[in-house]
C-alpha cells in the first residue's frame, strides 16, 4: 500500500493563537490566559492528547472487529504532566515535553480478560500516534522565505 500524506498549515493570529487548516477543517490552537492566550481553543499539547485518544478510538474499533469483540461502550481519558519551565525559558533542567502520558482505556465489551489484553497490545502496536509518541520520528525543520 502506498504512503498516505497528511498535511496541516496555517497562520499565527496572535503570539499565542494559531489557526490551522487540515483538509476542510479549521483548527484554533490557543493557550489559556495563564500562558498568555485568550482561551479560544485547546492548546498544542491538549490537541496532541486528543489526537492520541482519537487514534486509539479508531484503532480500538478496527481491531475489535478483527478480533470479534463487540464494543458496547468505550471511554478514553488521557493526561500528561509538563513542567513549563523550559517552555518559558526559566530552566533547562527538564525536558519541554510530557514527562509521562497516562491512558485510561475503559471499554465495556464481551471480551474475556485475556482477549482484552491481546486487544490492548494490538491497539498499542497499530496506533500511529502511539508509535510517534513511543518512538523517535525523524523531523526536518526548514526555513522558507
Amino acid at each position: 500500500m502506498a504512503d498516505l500524506i497528511f498535511k496541516t498549515e496555517g497562520k499565527s493570529q496572535t503570539a499565542a493563537r494559531f489557526e490551522a487548516n487540515s483538509r476542510q477543517f479549521k483548527l484554533v490552537i490557543d493557550e489559556p490566559p495563564v500562558l498568555g492566550g485568550d482561551d479560544q481553543g485547546a492548546n498544542p499539547v491538549e490537541y496532541l492528547l486528543a489526537s492520541y485518544a482519537g487514534c486509539i478510538n479508531v484503532v480500538a474499533h478496527l481491531t475489535a472487529r478483527e478480533l470479534g469483540i463487540k464494543i458496547e461502550k468505550l471511554s478514553i481519558a488521557i493526561s500528561g504532566n509538563i513542567n513549563p519551565a523550559k517552555l518559558l525559558g526559566q530552566s533547562d533542567a527538564e525536558r519541554a515535553g510530557f514527562k509521562q502520558i497516562d491512558v485510561e482505556f475503559s471499554p465495556i465489551t464481551d471480551a474475556s480478560p485475556e482477549l482484552t489484553r491481546q486487544w490492548i497490545s494490538t491497539i498499542k502496536q497499530r496506533c500511529p500516534v502511539n508509535d510517534n509518541l513511543a518512538s523517535p520520528t525523524p523531523l526536518s525543520f526548514s526555513l522558507v522565505s
